[in-house]
């Protein structure tokens, strides 16, 4: 197939999951085409399989603010019509899901005919499509896409309740390449940050408000009162200076580290004992899944879709959105020396359930029956003659 495959290119989840997914299906002789404002910050390479193309993006004096969608679903429309793409599969319901359906509409005047699926994938439904400036717009996009997906059960059905969706929405959970994301001997790097045997605890994020990334350094402050402990923060973001200063007020500046954004992230996973993820909304938690292919269980919240995820009592242990003392208990009780290769070793076999070669198949096989739908309507993709 020839797939148009339109996300942010930023490290946020729903960027990363579509730049893996494009990437996995290459490895499998499809044809990808990414469509975005710039490279993704995943798409590390280019192979025969694998293109991208820019949206270039308007600097005339009479916008105030860009017009992104509009450039968007222009590129579509020329990608679509010269790569005679067979499907576009956008990621995030706005713009990608609206723009696309601009798109679609300006091929069908010139018999070109291309079904599209969009991905739900959390914050574009839980934050941004709850907006009353946006809702119209979400409903509108969702309902008009030819097939539609969400990253897990509980999204799905948030997307019901808050919307007046008449579509089928198909669970297709995140997934995880564990060529990539496994625990690997990096010994001289713990020793180098915690030379005297301490825990390392870790959260990553892009350090929004959402993340409760307050919470993440009050449970430490609180856990290297009991056990000698440090704490790595990957990412960053507009909670970064706050959270620095935090540090200072609680005196624990010798023993967090603020390792900004990093590409080999797994790396530094590899050499830690503990995540911790209290966010206040996740629709999957794909930074845990990351954690616990790397055998390091989870400390988490029950927001959203983490429950489906990770195990309470198995790969990790669930509290309540803000409740700091049950999660410093919690993560005492995970790190004392008896407990901690047990729930290394479930992390890690909960991980293997959702390898990329176990996931892309889902998806191939929900991208044929969306085609089938064109077929059984006797339309092919890139004319207006009949079967």
């Amino acid at each position: 197939m020839k797939i148009g495959i339109v996300c942010y290119p930023t490290f946020g989840g729903s960027g990363v999951v579509a730049t893996e997914l494009g990437k996995a299906l290459a490895s499998e002789g499809h044809e990808i085409h990414f469509i975005t404002y710039t490279q993704p910050a995943r798409l590390d390479f280019i192979s025969e399989n694998l293109f991208y193309h820019e949206v270039p993006i308007s600097s005339y004096p009479l916008f105030e603010y860009p017009p992104y969608e509009l450039a968007l679903a222009s590129k579509m429309v020329n990608v679509v019509k010269y790569e005679q793409l067979d499907l576009l599969h956008v990621h995030y319901a706005i713009p990608h899901a609206s723009a696309a359906y601009m798109a679609k509409q300006i091929l069908k005047t010139q018999g070109i005919y291309i079904p599209v699926v969009t991905t739900l994938h959390g914050t574009d439904i839980t934050l941004v499509g709850k907006d009353p400036s946006y809702e119209p717009v979400v409903t509108f996009s969702i309902n008009e896409s030819d097939g539609v997906t969400a990253v897990s059960e509980n999204l799905k059905q948030d997307t019901y309740n808050h919307f007046n969706i008449k579509k089928e929405i198909e669970v297709i959970p995140n997934f995880i390449d564990l060529d990539r994301f496994k625990k690997q001997k990096k010994e001289h790097f713990k020793k180098a940050i915690a030379p005297h045997g301490e825990k390392l605890l870790i959260h990553t994020s892009n350090f929004r408000k959402v993340k409760r990334i307050e919470d993440v350094i009050l449970v430490f402050n609180e856990v290297r009162k009991k056990i000698p402990s440090k704490l790595l923060l990957v990412g960053d973001g507009p909670e970064r200076t706050a959270m620095e200063s935090l540090c200072r007020q609680l005196g624990t500046c010798d023993d967090v580290r603020f390792l900004g954004k990093l590409d080999a992230v797994e790396e530094v996973l590899s050499v830690c004992d503990l995540f911790l993820m209290p966010s206040e909304k996740e629709s999957f938690g794909l930074a845990a899944l990351e954690a616990m292919a790397c055998e390091v269980p989870v400390i988490s919240s029950n927001a959203g879709g983490i429950p489906e995820l990770n195990i309470h009592g198995k790969t990790g242990l669930i509290s309540e959105i803000g409740d700091i003392a049950d999660m410093v208990q919690n993560a005492l009780y995970i790190l004392k020396d008896e407990n901690l290769p047990v729930f290394k070793k479930n992390a890690i076999e909960r991980a293997k359930e959702f390898d990329v070669t176990s996931i892309r198949p889902k998806y191939e096989a929900f991208y044929q029956k969306v085609l089938e739908q064109y077929k059984n309507k006797n339309l092919l993709p890139h004319t207006n003659e009949t079967i």
